[in-house]
Protein backbone atom coordinates (compact mmCIF):
# COMPACT_ATOMS: atom_id res chain seq x y z
CA UNK A 1 0.00 0.00 0.00
CA UNK A 2 0.95 3.51 -0.87
CA UNK A 3 0.76 4.61 2.86
CA UNK A 4 2.95 1.60 4.50
CA UNK A 5 6.36 1.10 3.79
CA UNK A 6 7.72 -1.86 6.01
CA UNK A 7 11.37 -2.21 6.02
CA UNK A 8 11.55 -4.62 8.97
CA UNK A 9 14.91 -6.31 9.20
CA UNK A 10 16.63 -5.17 5.75
CA UNK A 11 19.63 -4.58 7.85
CA UNK A 12 19.80 -1.01 6.66
CA UNK A 13 22.35 0.93 9.09
CA UNK A 14 21.02 3.93 8.04
CA UNK A 15 17.47 5.39 6.67
CA UNK A 16 17.32 5.53 2.88
CA UNK A 17 17.05 9.24 1.62
CA UNK A 18 14.30 8.29 0.09
CA UNK A 19 11.85 7.25 2.89
CA UNK A 20 11.85 11.37 3.83
CA UNK A 21 10.28 11.97 0.28
CA UNK A 22 7.39 9.30 1.13
CA UNK A 23 5.11 12.55 2.85
CA UNK A 24 1.78 10.67 2.56
CA UNK A 25 3.28 7.84 4.93
CA UNK A 26 0.83 6.54 7.59
CA UNK A 27 2.62 3.28 8.66
CA UNK A 28 6.40 3.23 8.66
CA UNK A 29 8.02 -0.32 9.79
CA UNK A 30 12.45 0.60 10.49
CA UNK A 31 12.28 -1.89 13.30
CA UNK A 32 15.55 -4.53 13.67
CA UNK A 33 17.63 -2.61 10.89
CA UNK A 34 20.86 -1.65 13.03
CA UNK A 35 20.06 2.06 13.14
CA UNK A 36 22.49 4.31 15.49
CA UNK A 37 20.31 7.44 14.46
CA UNK A 38 17.60 9.28 13.64
CA UNK A 39 17.94 11.91 11.29
CA UNK A 40 15.63 15.32 12.12
CA UNK A 41 14.05 14.22 8.19
CA UNK A 42 11.52 12.03 10.34
CA UNK A 43 9.46 15.75 11.11
CA UNK A 44 8.73 15.56 7.41
CA UNK A 45 6.36 13.11 7.86
CA UNK A 46 3.36 14.62 8.96
CA UNK A 47 0.96 12.20 8.24
CA UNK A 48 2.66 9.00 9.97
CA UNK A 49 -0.13 7.29 12.40
CA UNK A 50 2.34 4.26 13.26
CA UNK A 51 6.00 4.70 13.91
CA UNK A 52 7.95 1.33 14.92
CA UNK A 53 11.72 2.00 15.74
CA UNK A 54 12.13 -0.83 17.78
CA UNK A 55 15.14 -3.62 18.33
CA UNK A 56 17.98 -0.86 16.47
CA UNK A 57 20.71 0.59 18.41
CA UNK A 58 19.43 4.29 18.76
CA UNK A 59 21.19 6.29 21.43
CA UNK A 60 18.81 9.23 20.60
CA UNK A 61 15.96 10.29 19.33
CA UNK A 62 15.33 14.32 17.47
CA UNK A 63 13.22 16.41 19.06
CA UNK A 64 11.56 16.46 15.70
CA UNK A 65 9.86 13.45 16.92
CA UNK A 66 7.16 15.10 18.34
CA UNK A 67 6.12 16.63 15.15
CA UNK A 68 4.07 13.88 14.41
CA UNK A 69 1.17 14.74 15.79
CA UNK A 70 -0.61 12.49 13.89
CA UNK A 71 0.69 9.88 15.55
CA UNK A 72 -2.33 7.96 16.59
CA UNK A 73 -1.72 4.53 16.88
CA UNK A 74 1.67 3.13 17.92
CA UNK A 75 5.14 4.41 18.73
CA UNK A 76 7.59 1.19 19.50
CA UNK A 77 11.41 2.58 20.72
CA UNK A 78 11.61 -0.77 22.81
CA UNK A 79 14.94 -2.72 22.78
CA UNK A 80 17.37 0.69 21.14
CA UNK A 81 20.20 2.22 23.70
CA UNK A 82 18.10 5.26 24.85
CA UNK A 83 19.63 7.60 27.84
CA UNK A 84 16.51 9.85 27.27
CA UNK A 85 13.97 10.89 25.56
CA UNK A 86 12.78 14.64 24.04
CA UNK A 87 10.59 16.78 26.08
CA UNK A 88 8.58 17.28 22.40
CA UNK A 89 7.39 13.78 22.84
CA UNK A 90 4.51 15.86 25.03
CA UNK A 91 3.53 17.04 21.60
CA UNK A 92 1.96 13.43 21.00
CA UNK A 93 -0.90 14.06 22.25
CA UNK A 94 -3.39 11.82 20.11
CA UNK A 95 -1.07 8.63 20.34
CA UNK A 96 -2.40 5.37 21.81
CA UNK A 97 0.45 3.09 22.73
CA UNK A 98 4.41 4.08 23.61
CA UNK A 99 6.73 1.12 23.85
CA UNK A 100 10.56 2.35 25.20
CA UNK A 101 11.04 -0.27 27.31
CA UNK A 102 14.31 -2.58 27.05
CA UNK A 103 16.13 0.98 26.99
CA UNK A 104 18.80 3.03 29.73
CA UNK A 105 16.42 5.87 31.02
CA UNK A 106 17.02 6.76 34.09
CA UNK A 107 13.73 8.97 34.00
CA UNK A 108 10.45 9.73 31.36
CA UNK A 109 10.17 13.39 30.06
CA UNK A 110 8.40 15.30 32.70
CA UNK A 111 5.82 16.46 29.54
CA UNK A 112 5.04 12.98 29.14
CA UNK A 113 1.69 14.30 30.98
CA UNK A 114 0.01 16.17 27.97
CA UNK A 115 0.54 12.87 25.70
CA UNK A 116 -3.59 12.57 26.84
CA UNK A 117 -4.34 9.94 24.53
CA UNK A 118 -2.72 6.89 25.35
CA UNK A 119 -4.23 4.28 26.50
CA UNK A 120 -1.06 2.00 27.14
CA UNK A 121 2.58 3.08 28.61
CA UNK A 122 5.18 0.27 28.59
CA UNK A 123 8.30 1.10 30.16
CA UNK A 124 9.83 -2.25 31.33
CA UNK A 125 13.39 -3.03 31.93
CA UNK A 126 15.42 0.62 32.11
CA UNK A 127 16.69 2.40 34.89
CA UNK A 128 13.52 4.52 36.57
CA UNK A 129 13.20 5.08 39.81
CA UNK A 130 10.12 6.95 40.01
CA UNK A 131 8.11 8.60 37.31
CA UNK A 132 7.15 12.38 36.75
CA UNK A 133 5.04 14.59 38.38
CA UNK A 134 3.44 15.26 35.33
CA UNK A 135 2.43 11.60 34.97
CA UNK A 136 -1.31 11.96 36.83
CA UNK A 137 -2.29 13.90 33.15
CA UNK A 138 -2.63 10.35 31.83
CA UNK A 139 -6.45 10.32 32.30
CA UNK A 140 -7.17 7.65 29.65
CA UNK A 141 -4.26 5.20 30.69
CA UNK A 142 -5.32 2.00 30.94
CA UNK A 143 -1.99 -0.05 31.40
CA UNK A 144 1.19 0.73 32.51
CA UNK A 145 4.33 -1.58 32.81
CA UNK A 146 7.18 -0.86 34.76
CA UNK A 147 8.76 -4.04 35.23
CA UNK A 148 12.54 -4.17 35.87
CA UNK A 149 13.44 -0.55 37.31
CA UNK A 150 14.80 0.67 40.35
CA UNK A 151 11.05 2.62 40.87
CA UNK A 152 11.04 2.73 44.93
CA UNK A 153 7.71 4.89 45.04
CA UNK A 154 4.94 6.90 42.62
CA UNK A 155 4.54 10.27 42.93
CA UNK A 156 1.08 11.58 44.51
CA UNK A 157 -0.16 12.31 40.95
CA UNK A 158 -0.49 8.86 39.80
CA UNK A 159 -3.58 9.45 41.74
CA UNK A 160 -4.84 11.27 38.63
CA UNK A 161 -4.64 7.80 36.99
CA UNK A 162 -8.53 7.33 36.98
CA UNK A 163 -8.86 4.81 34.05
CA UNK A 164 -5.96 2.40 35.08
CA UNK A 165 -6.57 -1.02 34.97
CA UNK A 166 -3.17 -2.75 34.72
CA UNK A 167 0.09 -2.11 36.71
CA UNK A 168 2.93 -4.04 36.47
CA UNK A 169 5.45 -3.31 39.40
CA UNK A 170 7.69 -6.39 39.55
CA UNK A 171 11.41 -6.48 40.00
CA UNK A 172 11.47 -2.84 41.14
CA UNK A 173 12.40 -1.23 44.90
CA UNK A 174 9.52 -1.08 46.31
CA UNK A 175 9.46 -1.02 50.41
CA UNK A 176 5.43 -0.19 50.38
CA UNK A 177 2.79 -0.20 48.06
CA UNK A 178 2.36 2.95 46.66
CA UNK A 179 -0.25 5.46 48.22
CA UNK A 180 -1.16 6.84 45.19
CA UNK A 181 -3.20 3.56 44.16
CA UNK A 182 -5.53 3.84 47.15
CA UNK A 183 -8.52 5.88 45.13
CA UNK A 184 -7.93 4.41 41.60
CA UNK A 185 -11.15 2.96 40.80
CA UNK A 186 -10.64 0.91 37.69
CA UNK A 187 -7.71 -0.91 39.15
CA UNK A 188 -7.99 -4.39 38.48
CA UNK A 189 -4.40 -6.15 38.48
CA UNK A 190 -1.31 -5.32 40.76
CA UNK A 191 1.76 -6.95 40.24
CA UNK A 192 4.63 -6.22 42.93
CA UNK A 193 6.48 -10.06 42.45
CA UNK A 194 9.93 -9.09 43.49
CA UNK A 195 10.30 -6.25 45.56
CA UNK A 196 11.21 -5.60 48.84
CA UNK A 197 7.79 -5.21 50.88
CA UNK A 198 7.35 -6.43 54.27
CA UNK A 199 3.64 -4.54 55.73
CA UNK A 200 0.55 -3.93 53.40
CA UNK A 201 -1.98 -0.80 53.87
CA UNK A 202 -5.80 -1.65 54.81
CA UNK A 203 -6.89 0.47 51.79
CA UNK A 204 -6.21 -2.82 49.63
CA UNK A 205 -9.10 -4.26 50.80
CA UNK A 206 -11.12 -1.15 49.53
CA UNK A 207 -10.07 -0.92 46.38
CA UNK A 208 -13.31 -2.07 44.13
CA UNK A 209 -12.13 -3.57 40.81
CA UNK A 210 -9.55 -5.37 42.42
CA UNK A 211 -9.46 -8.71 40.73
CA UNK A 212 -5.99 -10.12 41.16
CA UNK A 213 -2.57 -8.71 43.25
CA UNK A 214 0.68 -10.91 42.80
CA UNK A 215 2.97 -10.50 45.88
CA UNK A 216 4.56 -13.01 45.46
CA UNK A 217 8.94 -13.31 45.86
CA UNK A 218 8.43 -10.49 49.16
CA UNK A 219 8.67 -10.83 52.52
CA UNK A 220 5.11 -10.00 53.64
CA UNK A 221 3.79 -11.72 56.99
CA UNK A 222 1.25 -14.32 55.97
CA UNK A 223 -0.54 -13.43 58.94
CA UNK A 224 -1.53 -9.75 58.45
CA UNK A 225 -5.11 -10.33 58.79
CA UNK A 226 -6.05 -8.22 55.55
CA UNK A 227 -4.28 -10.91 53.81
CA UNK A 228 -7.62 -13.19 54.87
CA UNK A 229 -10.08 -10.70 53.68
CA UNK A 230 -7.79 -10.71 50.26
CA UNK A 231 -8.10 -14.59 50.19
CA UNK A 232 -11.83 -14.17 50.66
CA UNK A 233 -12.40 -12.67 47.77
CA UNK A 234 -10.00 -14.53 45.82
CA UNK A 235 -7.57 -11.77 44.58
CA UNK A 236 -4.53 -12.45 46.00
CA UNK A 237 -1.31 -14.73 45.27
CA UNK A 238 1.51 -15.29 47.47
CA UNK A 239 3.12 -18.23 46.35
Amino acid sequence: MEDTLNLWRQELGAVPESVWRRTGLRVLILADNGLTALPPDIGRLHRLETLDLGHNALTSVPGELGGLTGLSGCLYLHDNRLTRLPDSLGDLTRLRYLNVGENSLTALPPTIGAMRGLVELRAQHNRLTTLPDGIGGLRNLRELWLRGNAVDHLPASAAGLSELRHLDLRENALTRVPEPLAGLPRLRQIDLRSNRLTHLPDWLTLLPSLEKLDLRWNAVDPALPLLGELERRGCIVLT
